[in-house]
């Protein structure tokens, strides 16, 4: 039988289980005031997002909607109001949500069929139940589909290596097959299946193929402007045992490990997980970046477990069992794509938000910053901090105003430091200072990415809280939603990723572009940890902010305590991380040099060079990963003293 490394996989659909659906008829109406609202706006009639906001709510009949609050939300007005995504195809209580490129994301969401007519045998209630008996009674993800050229050639894989795993293999139309197995093991044994993610692979000639033999039918789905298509780029579990899960992707789908996050590494206080990031082999090869923004034939599944019994993985776990964590897809623009979302939620009062990132991620403004780039002394720099906090420019943090313009700075520069300066000097220092000023908004940043950025791009990037990775040439853009499908605000939840990979547009030695490769600009190990921290950090934002709105004190301490050590090793991870990625590029360069060498009998001197440029690359990785788990060691400890001295009993 054929090996499974020649299976070809991509991806094809996500399939949500929610509560509720409405009737289309009513998505379809309130999508029929969305493109009517951005016709009017694309007008240029209302250009603030206070008149926007004004002129939705007459249009909805929505005067004074509520606050906006992640949790509870119908998810499909959220794909269609928050991103621009639309229904395409619907079928008895279930929906088919895609961006305006239907080759795209395909999420599928269904709600309990209290009717079950024209059911079809994959979206069956008894599926509906179990997934949620699963789960302990939460919602989330619970299939990922996967089309693939050899659908009995799989089955035959799963029968021989993991047949209890198999749920069913059915002929349901025309050409369409379907194979249904479980994800997981319940136990080490590998003797129980865990029924509550499924994998599903189609073997058919084309997506409308499936859709049309498992009765969806076709809707009419018109996109207003300007909106973004996205497409599937990495699909992440939480299980109890990553290498089982590992296992059987090798056995049956020939995935091998691309990246692996190390145990310590990845560390947010007491909480610690490890990570493997998986995948097939694609042979797609482009030097075009738009075609390989939609390629889909590439296929990562990044594999998390949790190494403590704190954390947002272990709370996943706890609460909702094994399952899908989050699903990333890819956009041309993310910053685009970013603004887009936050701003249709603040005038249309629905969508999603994302992840607090703390500024220092980003860049803060210190006394040292002013005193080494502006050639002022200590106690000029603090009266000139003390009058841009005065002045609301600069936060008690040190993040200064990402809207305020270099005229008001100037204006609060000069007499801070006209006394005993020269004019020309006071001209010279005033520019400098300024310049210090406004880079410190995206300091860390332009540490990374230098002028290849605008100035306007890298405020967006801070204002939208979009998380930045380099990876030798490349760049990864990255940003996480707040949960989703969410009923309670403290449940834990799967999540939406979305990002941006960009190629950098390199040349062989013949002058020839290189071609783009699957996956360009890595996971971002920097961002990776970023997200983790953020995770915690979000949590204790809401916490503190719930405190504060009660006036509980103790609480208020308590929770300030855990974002400061939150955010303090987020700010010390971050140039360790910076170091352990550049080293990291480095050797997976050697590697294809080496590679390379080896295909067209390179001579051993060039062989020997670049072996000892790898093994040193190493050695600054594991240099860099013994110096994070140290790092991430010390906050382990002090968020157990923070916790410990929580629960000590208040003096009488």
């Amino acid at each position: 039988m054929d090996d499974p490394s020649t299976f070809q996989v991509s991806f094809s659909h996500v399939q949500l289980f929610v509560d509720h659906l409405d009737e289309l008829s009513s998505y379809q109406r309130f999508q029929d005031r969305l493109n009517a609202f951005y016709q009017h706006h694309a007008s240029g009639a209302c250009d603030d997002v206070h008149s926007k906001k004004q002129a939705w709510e007459q249009l909805s009949g929505m005067i004074s909607p509520p606050p906006f609050v992640s949790h509870g939300r119908d998810i499909v007005k959220q794909f269609v109001a928050g991103l621009g995504f639309r229904i395409t195809r619907a079928g008895p209580q279930r929906l088919l949500v895609t961006s305006k490129d239907p080759q795209g994301v395909q999420f599928i969401i269904t709600a309990r069929n209290t009717e079950q007519n024209n059911s079809s045998s994959l979206f069956t209630n008894e599926k509906y139940d179990r997934f949620l008996q699963t789960h302990d009674g939460h919602l989330g993800i619970g299939v990922l589909g996967f089309a693939v050229n050899d659908i009995r050639g799989i089955l035959q894989r799963y029968q021989e290596k993991h047949p209890k795993l198999i749920d069913s293999y059915q002929n349901i139309g025309q050409n369409v097959k379907v194979l249904e197995v479980y994800a997981y093991y319940r136990d080490s044994n590998k003797e129980q299946p865990d029924e509550g993610t499924i994998l599903r692979f189609i073997g058919s000639s084309s997506d409308d193929a499936f859709y049309e033999a498992t009765g969806f039918e076709k809707v009419k789905s018109e996109f207003h402007q300007p909106t973004y298509a996205a497409y599937f780029d990495h699909w992440v579990s939480n299980v109890h045992s990553r290498t089982d899960f590992l296992d059987t992707l090798h056995d049956t789908l020939g995935f091998t490990p691309k990246v692996d996050f190390n145990a310590g590494v990845v560390a947010a206080g007491e909480a610690q997980i490890e990570s493997t990031v998986t995948g097939n082999t694609s042979l797609f090869q482009t030097t075009n970046p738009a075609t390989a923004l939609r390629d889909q034939s590439q296929v990562y599944l990044p594999i998390n477990n949790a190494l403590s019994d704190v954390g947002h993985v272990h709370g996943f776990l706890d609460q909702l069992g094994q399952g899908v964590q989050h699903i990333a897809s890819r956009v041309e623009s993310l910053v685009d794509f970013v603004q887009q979302a936050n701003d249709h939620r603040l005038v249309l009062g629905e969508g999603f938000t994302f992840l607090q990132i703390p500024r220092s991620y980003y860049g803060i403004l210190t006394s040292r910053d002013l005193e080494m780039e502006g050639g002022i002394d200590a106690a000029t720099a603090r009266k000139l901090l003390y009058a841009l906090r005065t002045e609301d420019i600069l936060s008690k943090d040190g993040a200064v105003d990402l809207t305020t313009d270099r005229d008001r700075i100037r204006a609060i520069i000069e007499p801070c430091i006209s006394e005993n300066e020269s004019t020309a000097m006071l001209s010279e220092k005033k520019e400098s200072l300024l310049e210090c000023i406004c880079l410190s908004r995206y300091r860390n940043l332009f540490l990374l990415l230098g002028s290849h950025v605008s100035e306007a791009t890298y405020l967006a990037i801070v204002r939208n809280q979009i998380l930045v990775d380099i990876q030798g040439e490349d760049l990864l853009y990255q940003i996480f939603t707040s949960n989703i499908l969410q009923k309670q605000p403290k449940d834990e939840a799967p999540f939406l990723e979305f990002i941006q990979r960009v190629c950098s547009e390199r040349h062989d030695e013949n002058g020839c572009p290189v071609a783009i490769k699957p996956g360009c600009g890595g996971f971002g190990i920097r961002n990776f940890l970023t997200l983790f921290l953020s995770i915690e950090v979000s949590k204790a934002m809401r916490a503190l902010s719930d405190a504060q709105a009660v006036s509980d004190t103790e609480a208020v301490e308590y929770c300030q305590a855990v974002v400061d050590c939150f955010t303090s090793q987020l700010n010390e991870s971050d140039p360790i991380l910076t170091a352990i990625s550049n080293a990291m590029t480095e050797e997976g360069f050697c590697k294809e040099k080496i590679h390379a060498l080896h295909l067209k009998g390179g001579n051993d001197g060039e062989l020997e060079m670049w072996k000892k440029k790898g093994e040193e690359a190493e050695e600054r990785k594991n240099a860099g990963n013994l110096a994070l788990m140290e790092c991430s060691a010390r906050y382990n400890e002090q968020m157990k003293a923070i916790r410990q001295d929580r629960s000590k009993p208040t003096a009488l």
